[in-house]
């Protein structure tokens, strides 16, 4: 299909854990589409980084692909030759990752490593040019200056900027954007979210954030993949998941955001209870110990996929279509 710059089908992963196999993915299902930007949330646990470090099969070494594919245009990363899967990382997916410090050398000036991002035919002084344009494109003053520091000298907002600046040097068709504002204040989180925004549509490829923070996914993301345990749950656009939520935990995610509360209204609300242990999981719904409108149905069957008109899908029996 020529709408698709990633397609994930059908993508299960497992941890080699103490007392067995933890299931992070369970038959996981995505498009990724041109021009877009796409949300994963969900709560911690539920394999939204899993999924994330498959789009780039960056997994630990104790994970383990039981079944499906992760295609970049129709060529199944998974299965490519180590070396091919290293040319495609930065040059054509790239990866922005939760704790910007992690995402450099403490030993080494920023400049000195987006001029070794640029692993390309270009000379150094169109490396060094293209780095400081970089680091102006994403805000950060005096980019000059910026070159010549080490990580540990910018503020974690500034580090996170420069860190989006290192994975947008090689003009990558799909940039993982894992917990991107999640170290950040609300005032470096907000601005954060801006510049992600205005990039994506600069350089007109998509992006992938990865976050349990409702607020981002509705300011910054087109579609939205709602994740449970391992699988997910309700994909739509993000308008009809947060108006019309159809699956019971999307719904009882959005009803805990504080931003949907008035004021003095009473405590936070919660969703009672705690995911399935995954070494075993649930043969019918993983929701429905938790889920306040669950049948008997639904404790004792796998759920169906339910498509609507309108493309929001949910995996739920109380879902029709």
């Amino acid at each position: 299909m020529t709408d698709m710059l990633m397609d994930i089908e059908d993508l299960s992963v497992g941890y080699a854990v103490q007392g067995g196999t933890l299931h992070a993915l369970r038959h996981v299902s995505l498009i990724v589409r041109p021009h877009e930007v796409l949300g994963i949330m969900g709560e911690s646990g539920c394999g939204k980084s899993t999924l994330a470090a498959a789009m780039i099969n960056l997994l630990g070494p104790n994970a383990r692909v039981t079944s499906g594919a992760v295609r970049y245009r129709g060529r199944d990363i998974l299965t490519l030759p180590v070396e091919e899967q290293r040319r495609l990382r930065g040059r054509h997916i790239a990866m922005v990752f939760q704790d910007p410090m992690t995402a450099f050398s403490p030993v080494l000036t920023i400049g000195q490593q987006l001029v070794d991002y640029q692993n390309n035919s270009t000379t150094t002084d169109d490396r060094k040019s293209r780095a400081l344009a970089m680091l102006e494109s994403v805000g950060i003053a005096d980019a000059a200056r910026c070159l010549r520091l080490y990580p540990h000298e910018l503020s974690g907002g500034m580090r996170q900027r420069a860190a989006i600046a290192a994975a947008l040097t090689m003009q990558p068709d799909v940039l993982v954007a894992d917990e991107p504002t999640t170290a950040l204040d609300v005032t470096m989180e907000a601005q954060v979210i801006h510049l992600l925004r205005a990039l994506q549509q600069d350089f007109q490829g998509a992006v992938v954030v990865v976050t349990h923070h409702l607020g981002v996914i509705a300011e910054l993301c087109d579609r939205v993949a709602v994740m449970y345990a391992g699988e997910v749950v309700e994909e739509g656009a993000v308008d009809d998941i947060f108006h019309a939520p159809r699956h019971p935990y999307t719904a009882a995610l959005i009803a805990c955001d504080p931003a949907t509360l008035v004021a003095g209204s009473g405590p936070l609300p919660t969703i009672a209870g705690r995911l399935p242990d995954l070494r075993a999981p649930p043969v019918a719904c993983a929701f429905a110990p938790r889920c306040t409108h669950a049948t008997e149905v639904c404790r004792n069957t796998a759920p169906p996929r339910v498509t609507l008109p309108n493309g929001q899908s949910a995996l739920c029996h109380l879902v029709t279509a």
